[in-house]
């Protein structure tokens, strides 16, 4: 028994398979081209703060002043680091959270041909293998759960993993903030 039964269903299939890689790459396409802007914005910043920095640090006059710079300089450059630390974070979450979607439909459509196949298989076979149909559809079902449960925990991990990206970031920038106002009280 072949898989496909006419040509139309052999071109179907072809169809969905190129509309499948196009999201996929489009989706590539998207997530490096968000990262590339990001670098761009971010280096054209960096480059804007230095040359805002150097200034200041030129304009000092005593060493009261400049301990006051530094520490008015730490906090803003620690919170940008974070800030794009985070939307790279976000950028790469969205862009596996697109490819989880797509992969999740193809492995549902791969369901619904296989139980399908097998309802034909039960259908045509002989007498007395109903078993071992109810054992095939058994394990796929078992396959199935299998796979649900792992999404499940693994989508439960990433929501874990993504507050403690925030707790960990949160607690960075309070602590330079922290560290640069005492830094600043000491040296007054």
């Amino acid at each position: 028994m072949s898989a496909f039964v006419t040509p139309e269903q052999f071109a179907a299939t072809n169809k969905a398979n190129v509309e499948t890689l196009l999201t996929l790459a489009n989706a590539a396409f998207a997530s490096a081209e968000r990262l590339a802007a990001l670098n761009l914005n971010t280096a054209r910043s960096i480059l804007e703060d230095g040359v805002a920095n150097t200034k200041a640090l030129l304009a000092v006059k005593d060493v009261q002043e400049l301990v006051n710079l530094q520490a008015s300089l730490t906090q803003p450059i620690v919170e940008k680091a974070v800030a794009y630390a985070r939307s790279v974070y976000e950028i790469t979450s969205q862009s596996q959270e697109e490819v989880s979607k797509v992969l999740e439909g193809q492995v549902a459509e791969l369901n619904k041909g296989v139980a399908t196949a097998l309802d034909k298989a039960a259908k045509s076979a002989p007498a007395g293998s109903d078993v071992a149909v109810a054992a095939v559809k058994s394990a796929i079902a078992a396959a199935n759960s299998a796979y649900d449960s792992m999404s499940k925990a693994a989508k439960q991990v990433a929501e874990i993993a993504e507050a403690n990206v925030a707790a960990a970031t949160n607690a960075t920038v309070k602590a330079v903030s922290t560290t640069a106002k005492t830094s600043a009280k000491k040296a007054a």
